[in-house]
């Protein structure tokens, strides 16, 4: 897939002074609910009201979605309130029933996008539609896979495209439901930047106090718009409460956030050293989570060498880390006196943590 201004069209077509919003419920639960939520969206900034449909869970028995009626009720919201409408599809037959009720934006979900197989059949359901198909990232951090959704449909003449951020599963317990790992949207942005990036700040925080952070984040990085899951009532939610806001929080946090515009050279410069820098401060923000998993090994080996009263200074070990470190260092452009000081910091670090442990009655 070539980069081409193509991509783009469908979302300049919208006229926007503002990233594009998204929102609505993470499930549609009755038509009441639907419409109520909608007419509160109806004066914000959101542009296309979104509601899940079918809500494919991790282990059955969960609310797994009303199905096809639930279509009817975001018709009756689109004809009311004038947003338009969206929601996921995971096979051609959630396609035909979407396209039957005139859905204009679909998504394929994290699921889905892990299997080719499934993409595939999507894809050719959708073949030649001139409806914006948004690809969420898969569920592990695998640009290539992600590339490769996107790919498919543009095989399949599908030319309305973009794609949403909603973060990687992790095993590790993060603060994030799903782990942003902000370097790969970056990374697929600096590739295809005409390719339209979404955020779902929702799936990635798994709550709401954070909510607002990520979408400032997103923005900071020139993501083109949010897709933010908002119910009338949060907490009486039928799935995913914890991570939904209410309209008018949407409604205060797009006044509150701050976006860069492009209006001259000046503030073009602005906003390609502000977008940098902000990709510093993600990668700062990891380098710290690293070097405190880093620690608390050292803290594990600690407990280990006091135990089977050990000395903390292992020198062959330390020469051993750093001979390697130098070398991988050469590889990505770093001098080896820049390593030495790092990892000498880093090794002070761990044997004050563990000389602590040894003083430890």
């Amino acid at each position: 897939m070539e980069n081409k201004k193509e991509l783009r069209t469908w979302l300049d077509n919208f006229g926007l002074d503002h990233p594009l919003v998204i929102a609505g419920p993470c499930s549609a639960e009755t038509e009441e609910q639907v419409l109520t939520i909608a007419h509160q969206l109806k004066d914000s900034d959101a542009t296309v009201l979104r509601a899940g449909i079918w809500k494919p869970r991790t282990r059955p028995g969960n609310f797994e979605g009303v199905g096809a009626l639930g279509l009817k009720w975001m018709q009756k919201a689109k004809e009311e309130t004038g947003l338009l409408t969206a929601t996921e599809v995971a096979n051609a037959n959630h396609v035909d029933l979407a396209l039957q009720h005139d859905i204009d934006i679909l998504w394929i979900g994290a699921r889905s996008t892990v299997s080719p197989f499934i993409v595939q059949e999507i894809a050719e359901a959708l073949k030649g539609t001139d409806k914006p198909v948004l690809i969420k990232n898969p569920v592990n951090p695998d640009l290539a896979l992600w590339l490769g959704a996107v790919e498919r449909f543009y095989t399949a003449d599908v030319k309305n495209l973009g794609v949403i951020h909603r973060g990687f599963s992790t095993y590790e317990k993060t603060r994030y439901r799903n782990n942003p790992e902000w370097q790969l949207p970056i990374d697929l942005q600096n590739k295809f930047p005409d390719l339209p990036l979404i955020l779902d700040p929702s799936h990635i925080a798994g709550r709401r106090d954070i909510i607002f952070d990520l979408c400032q984040t997103g923005l900071d990085l020139n993501f083109d718009g949010l897709m933010v899951e908002t119910h009338h009532n949060p907490d009486k939610a039928w799935s995913d409460a914890a991570q939904q806001i209410t309209p008018s929080d949407l409604i205060q946090y797009m006044e509150d956030l701050k976006i860069r515009k492009e209006t001259s050279a000046e503030a073009e410069f602005k906003n390609s050293i502000n977008t940098l820098r902000t990709q510093i401060d993600v990668i700062d923000h990891q380098l710290i989570e690293v070097l405190g998993k880093r620690m608390k090994v050292s803290d594990a080996i600690g407990n280990l060498k006091k135990a089977n009263n050990v000395a903390v200074l292992q020198s062959k070990r330390w020469n051993e880390i750093l001979g390697k470190m130098i070398l991988e260092g050469e590889q990505h452009k770093l001098s080896e006196e820049f390593v030495l000081r790092m990892f000498k910091a880093i090794h002070q670090e761990s044997i004050n943590h563990q000389e602590k442990i040894f003083k430890q009655q």
